[in-house]
Parts: C-alpha cells; sequence; structure tokens
C-alpha cells in the first residue's frame, strides 16, 4: 500500500527566518546546495583578492615615501656639490691671480652713534 502524501502549505519565509538561519532547513535550499556552496567559496575568493589588493596598495604607499626621501636627498646633495664646485672654481680663480684664502675670517665692526655726543648748538 503506497503512502499518502499530505498537501502542507509552505511557510512563508519572514526576514527573522534569515537572520536566525531557519531558511537554510527548508526542502528548497537542500536542493540547491551545491550553488550556495559556489558562491560562498566565490565570496572567500574575492575577499581573500581584496585582502591582497590592499597589501599590494601598503606597499606601494610605501614605495612612493621613499622615493620622496630620496628624491629630497638626492636635491640636498646636488645642492652640495654645486657648492662644492663653486669653491673649489674661486680657489683656482684665486690661485691664477697670486691671491690667498683667509685662514681667520674678518670680525665685523658696529659703530653705535650717541645723540648725545655731538649737539646741534
Amino acid at each position: 500500500m503506497a503512502k499518502k502524501q499530505t498537501y502542507r502549505p509552505k511557510k512563508k519565509l519572514t526576514f527573522i527566518d534569515i537572520i536566525k538561519g531557519n531558511f537554510l532547513n527548508r526542502d528548497d535550499v537542500k536542493i540547491h546546495y551545491k550553488y550556495f556552496m559556489l558562491v560562498f567559496f566565490l565570496m572567500m575568493i574575492m575577499i581573500f583578492s581584496n585582502h591582497l589588493v590592499s597589501k599590494k596598495i601598503e606597499q606601494v604607499n610605501d614605495l612612493k615615501e621613499q622615493t620622496e626621501e630620496y628624491k629630497s636627498r638626492n636635491a640636498y646633495a646636488q645642492s652640495r656639490l654645486i657648492k662644492v664646485k663653486l669653491e673649489s672654481e674661486l680657489g683656482k680663480e684665486m690661485v691664477e691671480d697670486s691671491l690667498l684664502s683667509l685662514e681667520n675670517h674678518p670680525h665685523k665692526l658696529l659703530i653705535k652713534l650717541d645723540s648725545t655726543d655731538g649737539g646741534s648748538k
């Protein structure tokens, strides 16, 4: 004797059922579990690739900071080099003109004038 299947009306899916995870126990979901697993693995791959991209962005930012530092070092070294070249060229011209460079630099004299010293009378 064959069993009679009774018709049960499907319970409507509510938002609370989705939050609790009760929708995973439905018969419709059990039939299509392979697709849910595929979507799950694709989402995991997407999250992992985004993680790798964020790491690469951090590396690029670090490299940009290093290049800025090296550019500033290069500019400083070039300015020092220009000063050294100018000093050596000036030294050569001084030798040609038979001038000697000073060992002690001259002192600056400041003269203060008192208004009480020389009156207008």
